[in-house]
């Protein structure tokens, strides 16, 4: 393999994330250890193919022989490739990257909370842009466990005034997907904003809901490609908000309002959105509130008006049962409890749990631009999943 192959493959350094007022400060060895995890995480989905041979020499025939048929289900994979040596080892080194990157991450911003909290509550100062309400808690189904396995999830405060969950998300996000969202972590939103003024010119929402926002690094390059019109971004979490806030003020997005509130019961009159858009948050929603939330998705938005979701793809007949149960990891092993019923389930019904009819449904792949080493381009956004490139999946529907 010649040198530029091989440096072809290796991912973007710490250095190439956009640095902004609020971004946590890294020293030498903080960034180095950044970089070591980047680069681990991308070996790991390199060398994951090795778990389709294990699947095809080893794990499949040895069911097949004990069993005398085929698997069923994914569910029947993941329990086979248990005791597979190979699957163990980079399963284990696969959670191993997450706890790191948590460990550097926390390590990276609690040694500058003060400084953090400080520099958020000036930029938050005086701004009805955010509006936080102490009496709302994060839903059971988002509490019950250290979601991604980041310690006490997004909502935890350890102190008055806190942001540290948020910084710790973006300071780290882009180690976990090996810069492929971006320098700004933003692809999943710069995807689904030029998709929707290519696909929909004539489109022109006055108000938009992102639902889920967490620092809301998704909706900023929405709210950026529509400046006239109000957008809300929600979510449980006061950390992420007060961050997220303080992190649309240091680049100058001032359209936009962090409301911290119950998803499942907000206070906007029927039809009061034209667009509301979701990313990669429905696989964090249990069965019982993912109808509650459709439902009220569904009421809050305008005839005419666009529900958007980005997701990973669905599991469908034509996925293979290897690939759905590779997927399924982030359930099993990276405390996305919901990630596989949800991803399991089928992307019109989940629409219909908001009124949406069939003939309304859409699907489609959204592209931005990542990071390939030296040179930013268009290119494949990459998801949750340590580096396994895939365009953003949307779907969603028009509201007759």
């Amino acid at each position: 393999m010649k040198d530029s192959d091989y440096s072809a493959q290796l991912p973007p350094t710490y250095d190439k994330v956009h640095r902004h007022e609020m971004f946590p400060e890294t020293t030498h060895d903080e960034t180095a250890r950044f970089n070591f995890i980047t680069n681990l995480n991308q070996h790991l989905s390199t060398v994951s193919a090795g778990n389709r041979l294990a699947y095809e020499k080893r794990v499949r025939p040895d069911f097949q022989k004990e069993n005398g048929r085929d698997f069923n289900n994914r569910h029947e994979v993941n329990q086979a490739f248990k005791s597979d040596p190979y699957w163990q080892t980079w399963s284990a080194l696969r959670r191993n990257t997450m706890e790191m990157r948590h460990q550097a991450g926390r390590s990276v911003v609690l040694r500058q909370i003060n400084t953090l909290n400080k520099k958020a509550e000036q930029l938050n100062a005086g701004k009805s842009t955010l509006q936080l309400n102490p009496e709302i808690k994060s839903p059971r189904y988002a509490s019950a466990v250290d979601i991604h396995c980041q310690p006490g999830g997004y909502h935890t405060e350890i102190c008055e005034g806190d942001v540290s969950v948020g910084a710790n998300y973006d300071s780290g996000i882009f180690v976990t997907t090996t810069g492929g969202v971006g320098p700004m972590i933003d692809g999943g939103g710069r995807a689904v904003a030029k998709a929707v003024q290519d696909k929909f010119p004539d489109f022109k929402p006055k108000r938009i809901l992102d639902v889920g926002c967490t620092i809301g690094h998704n909706v900023l390059p929405i709210a950026q490609a529509y400046p006239d019109a109000e957008v809300i971004a929600v979510d449980a979490g006061a950390p992420v908000l007060r961050y997220g806030h303080a992190r649309a003020q240091s680049f100058g997005v001032n359209n936009v309002t962090f409301l911290q509130a119950d998803v499942e019961n907000l206070d906007y009159e029927d039809g009061y959105f034209d667009w509301i858009q979701t990313t990669m948050f429905l696989h964090e929603l249990s069965s019982k509130s993912i109808r509650h939330i459709m439902s009220e998705l569904g009421r809050m938005l305008k005839p005419g008006g666009l529900l958007l979701q980005v997701e990973q793809p669905q599991y469908t007949p034509d996925m293979d049962l290897f690939e759905q149960a590779i997927r399924d990891w982030d359930c099993l092993y990276n405390n996305e409890p919901f990630w596989s019923k949800m991803h399991g389930m089928d992307a019109k019904k989940i629409m219909r749990m908001g009124g949406f009819k069939n003939e309304n449904y859409m699907e489609f792949k959204a592209a931005a631009e990542t990071i390939d080493g030296d040179v930013t381009k268009p290119a494949k956004a990459v998801s949750e999943d340590h580096g396994r490139e895939a365009l953003w999946t949307v779907f969603g529907a028009w509201k007759s």
